[in-house]
């Protein structure tokens, strides 16, 4: 692995032609981390649009690229934004747009938390002291500019509708939500990333939906063009209403257990998901909802924590026979069949359906 850690690059202002006529152009002359800083109406007060901390997820930097390149000249936003693109290296890689990260590193967006990845597996991975490096860069460029909110943009695992993320609700917090989404799950999830980090601002992940589909480019195309046209006032216009989904929990798989994905029942040893497992991103799942196929270790093969550590998987499944089912009427999200994104991070997130919202 072939990465200068330690190298943070600057642009400011770029012309066209350093900007390219495209977004695959332009990304292939990005060289490492690149922070590109945009002059405001307002110079004193600054935004900041992270995007590309997962390789793999592409729609921020698409409409990143489209916003800039839009108009025959650079857009001119309320107040001056740093755009901060992360993963260059985990984008380029072989095909565009393929890795989360590099095959012999590990997930940028789980370094901003430097005891917990240390203590982790990943802490033994060679390439730690360089991610960890590249996470401090990141909040340092972020820090330098004292923003007074972030946006971090990325892409669903599976194909699903746009939602944000935050750790806080504030009337800013919805506003930001609202530019780009009309869901927002609020999180105490702390898996050592950029957006657990208290920046005093208030700072939103937007989860645009599927890295393949047109919909999730323009919605984050369409939230920037409004994140960065509001006036420079304390609180933030609200585009529409929100719904609030409160403190998602996460099904793994444990390790050493099989996965697989099928139309229907296959008898494989471990855990097996349904092939179109993606279609219940879009809605809610009822109670008795055929989710997949486990083995004769049943739930024994999957684990969701609560806040206090405690698997409470028996309150949201069960397994009839062999079939993995809901115990309850649940919402699930990122739910993904691509078997690596799954293992590393996990088969989907889940919410109670029934009095969850605030």
């Amino acid at each position: 692995m072939d990465i200068d850690f330690s190298e943070i690059n600057y642009l400011v202002d770029p012309c066209s032609r350093t900007l390219h006529a495209d977004y695959q152009q332009f990304l292939l002359s990005l060289i490492g981390l690149t922070v590109i800083d945009i002059t405001g109406e307002n110079t004193n007060e600054w935004r900041v649009i992270s995007t590309l901390l997962h390789g793999n997820e592409p729609s921020g930097l698409i409409a990143v690229h489209r916003w800039l390149t839009t108009e025959n000249s650079l857009p001119r936003p309320k107040t001056n934004i740093r755009i901060i693109i992360s993963s260059v290296e985990a984008a380029t890689h072989q095909h565009l747009f393929s890795h989360r990260y590099l095959p012999d590193g590990v997930d940028l967006n789980r370094c901003f938390n430097e005891q917990a990845i240390r203590n982790s597996k990943d802490g033994e991975n060679k390439y730690i002291d360089g991610y960890i490096q590249r996470a401090k860069l990141i909040e340092a460029a972020i820090r330098e500019v004292n923003p007074r909110s972030i946006i971090d943009l990325h892409n669903t695992s599976g194909n699903g509708p746009a939602f944000a993320v935050s750790t806080l609700i504030s009337p800013n917090v919805l506003s930001l939500a609202s530019y780009f989404c009309d869901t927002l799950i609020l999180s105490d999830i702390s898996i050592g990333a950029m957006m657990e980090l208290d920046f005093s601002c208030p700072v939103v992940t937007i989860e645009c939906g599927g890295s393949a589909d047109d919909q999730s480019h323009e919605a984050a195309y369409n939230g920037i063009k409004q994140f960065a046209q509001c006036e420079c006032c304390c609180t933030l216009p609200q585009d529409k209403a929100v719904q609030i989904l409160y403190k998602p929990l996460r099904l793994v798989i444990k390790d050493q257990r099989k996965l697989s994905f099928s139309e229907h029942d296959e008898s494989y040893s471990g855990v097996t998901l349904r092939k179109n497992i993606e279609q219940f991103n879009y809605g809610g799942c009822c109670e008795g909802l055929l989710l997949g196929w486990l083995d004769d270790n049943g739930l024994e093969n999957l684990e969701m924590l609560n806040d206090q550590g405690v698997n409470v998987i028996e309150n949201y499944f069960r397994v009839d026979d062999n079939k993995l089912v809901c115990a309850t009427s649940i919402k699930i999200f990122m739910a993904s069949n691509q078997s690596d994104i799954v293992r590393s991070d996990c088969l989907f997130y889940v919410v109670n359906n029934v009095n969850n919202h605030l």
